[in-house]
């Protein structure tokens, strides 16, 4: 009998090893199954911004995501749990602070989600980094805490070199990038020293370089302020972008949430402006014509991929003349593979109607035609083709791409950069589009004075807590035609302006006047990490989404997810809106300082309004986590 029992004990415990392996094969197979992302081709070991590429199984790096893997199916399995608000207005504690797990969670962009949801995303066309958001009943009730030992930001402009490594506590871009400059561990700081893949001796020389290709006056890339809005996609840590700001030029960086750590969450940590996206299948939400320059160095996009979808995009966002500056060792390898691509890049861009006007080292700059005479004289049958009269360029929120050319209208026909100002005078000046959206350059002025005006009275109830530069990430999270960004324009700050999907068409407005932002349904969850603005500034937004029936919890929780601890709040809204918010704040940690007053009626108030602003505080340990 005893012979049987132990005979018994060891079958068992066989039986669990085996279970045990074939659950380890299971995380394997899994990792392979959904971290692999093909559609690019692997040139060396360091080579891209967006590089983390395997060179057997031409994916992304295993030693690093593997470890990322373990973690999600350790800490993910399941959503924070959700806490009915009505227990929040009887007892302060009930809103309790999610599990320090969820300390870097972005809703919308969790491909937890996606396997918890048995999503089957298409991984060659980077499905898997677009926005899948969770349902109603899967999104989260408490409030994202900080990481351990988080510390205020360092201000702007020393945060452009610095920031604070316990604020994001990754490091491994500092050993994979050691010899290309992204950013080196200095002790409690990482510093960034302003290199990239491409320019591992400073974005500034490259930056130079760039004009001097051009051959723009006194090697200034802004073009006499005719360069002003720039898309640098795969943008690594932003610096490309940090750098541009000392021309007067904005760069909307770009790159996914992918293997490379934290990237963009690096980027909103320095105060360089930037964002969560990726070229996959839906359309950027920007508008058409909204850059002067696409910056692509080393990115790894497979720019042939769906007959040239990526870069018919391109052109879609690129305004007239607009230019294309790649690097990329296509642009200058001389070995069969490269020369394809390269061959087959040219044939596509030509037939595209966009010439090269410079090549010099590792870097190629193209330029977008001024006018639809080229595409009126090619061959019929050519691809790729002209876009259907009745798609509408603008139109960018949850829509897909098309493989089609977006030609200019009889308006804009031959106007080099959309018959718009120099920098900085387009900022105040009237656009040629304002006639799209019906609205008069008069319309137009009196906005701006009034925001102006508006701008003023908020500051003047901030004087006593404001410290110098102790704003630099700001989101208007209404911006209608920009107005509120434009009064900001002697401050050192940077304005992310959001358009709601109903009034996306005045975003191109933004974008004429040289400023930079995105459509948005505040409904669900921004595309950015925890703790990347200082300010958020909501005017008539809770009235907006009350109507279309969406939470207004909901979204405190969200706007308290991005707010950086002691950053503010500015809600402009109705008083029965603002009496209701009211009853959260301190449930929200937001009484850090308070302030509410009745402002003056002007032209834009929807009725009587009434305007609360709110400090978020910096958590202390001790509260109660779920």
């Amino acid at each position: 009998m005893k012979q049987k029992n132990e005979q018994i004990h060891t079958t068992r415990l066989l039986t669990y090893l085996l279970i045990g392996l074939i659950g380890v094969l299971g995380l394997v197979c899994l990792y392979y199954g959904s971290s692999v992302a093909p559609g690019s081709r692997r040139y060396d070991d360091t080579d891209s911004r967006l590089d983390g590429s395997d060179p057997v199984f031409g994916g992304f790096s295993r030693n690093r995501d593997l470890v990322d893997l373990l973690d999600e199916q350790g800490y993910y399995l399941e959503v924070p749990k959700s806490i009915p608000f009505s227990q929040v207005m009887v007892f302060y504690e009930f809103l309790q602070i999610c599990d320090m797990k969820y300390s870097e969670l972005i809703p919308c962009l969790d491909r937890n989600l996606i396997y918890q949801l048995k999503l089957k995303p298409n991984l060659t066309v980077m499905e898997h980094y677009e926005r899948h958001c969770p349902p109603p009943e899967r999104r989260y009730n408490c409030l994202i805490p900080p990481p351990k030992g988080y510390k205020i930001p360092i201000r702007w402009p020393v945060s452009r070199d610095e920031v604070w490594k316990a604020n994001i506590p990754h490091t491994h871009l500092a050993q994979e990038k050691s010899d290309q400059h992204w950013m080196v561990v200095d002790g409690e700081k990482i510093k960034f020293p302003g290199g990239g893949t491409h320019f591992h001796y400073g974005a500034d020389k490259y930056i130079v370089g760039l004009a001097q290709m051009l051959k723009f006056p006194g090697d200034k890339l802004n073009n006499g302020g005719h360069i002003r809005n720039v898309l640098d996609v795969g943008c690594g840590v932003a610096s490309f972008g940090a750098y541009l700001l000392h021309h007067d030029i904005i760069a909307m960086s770009l790159a996914p949430n992918d293997v490379h750590e934290n990237q963009i969450q690096f980027a909103l940590e320095r105060g360089i402006p930037s964002t969560l996206g990726v070229l996959g299948t839906k359309r950027l939400p920007y508008p058409s014509r909204s850059f002067e320059l696409a910056h692509c160095s080393r990115c790894r996009i497979d720019w042939l991929q769906r007959d040239g979808i990526l870069l018919l995009e391109l052109d879609r966002l690129l305004g007239p003349g607009g230019y294309f500056a790649y690097s990329s060792p296509e642009a200058y390898e001389q070995d069969p593979e490269n020369r394809k691509i390269w061959n087959a890049m040219y044939s596509l861009l030509k037939r595209m109607c966009w010439k090269v006007v410079a090549k010099r080292g590792q870097t190629v700059i193209w330029s977008k035609p001024l006018s639809n005479s080229c595409y009126l004289k090619r061959d019929p049958g050519t691809l790729p083709p002209l876009c259907n009269s009745s798609d509408d360029p603008d139109a960018s929120w949850n829509v897909s791409m098309k493989a089609c050319i977006t030609p200019y209208s009889a308006r804009m026909h031959k106007e080099r950069w959309s018959g718009l100002l120099p920098w900085p005078q387009r900022l105040t000046a009237a656009p040629p589009r304002l006639e799209e959206i019906g609205v008069s350059s008069e319309e137009f002025h009196e906005d701006t004075k009034i925001w102006h005006f508006r701008v003023i009275e908020y500051w003047k109830q901030m004087k006593s807590v404001i410290q110098k530069n102790s704003m630099r990430n700001v989101m208007d999270m209404n911006s209608n035609l920009g107005g509120f960004a434009t009064a900001l324009k002697d401050k050192d700050l940077w304005v992310m302006n959001v358009a709601s999907v109903k009034m996306s068409a005045r975003l191109k407005i933004i974008y004429d006047r040289g400023l930079i932002g995105t459509v948005h349904d505040w409904c669900e969850a921004f595309s950015t990490y925890p703790r990347t603005y200082d300010l958020l500034h909501a005017w008539a937004v809770f009235s907006e989404i009350k109507e279309r029936g969406c939470s207004s919890e909901d979204l405190l929780i969200e706007m308290d997810r991005i707010l950086r601890p002691d950053g503010f709040v500015i809600i402009r809204d109705k008083h029965s809106v603002i009496n209701y918010i009211q009853k959260f704040i301190t449930a929200l940690r937001w009484d850090g300082w308070l302030s509410e007053v009745e402002p003056r009626t002007d032209a834009l108030s929807g009725g009587e309004e009434r305007v609360l602003i709110a400090r978020k505080k910096l958590w202390t340990d001790g509260f109660m986590t779920m």
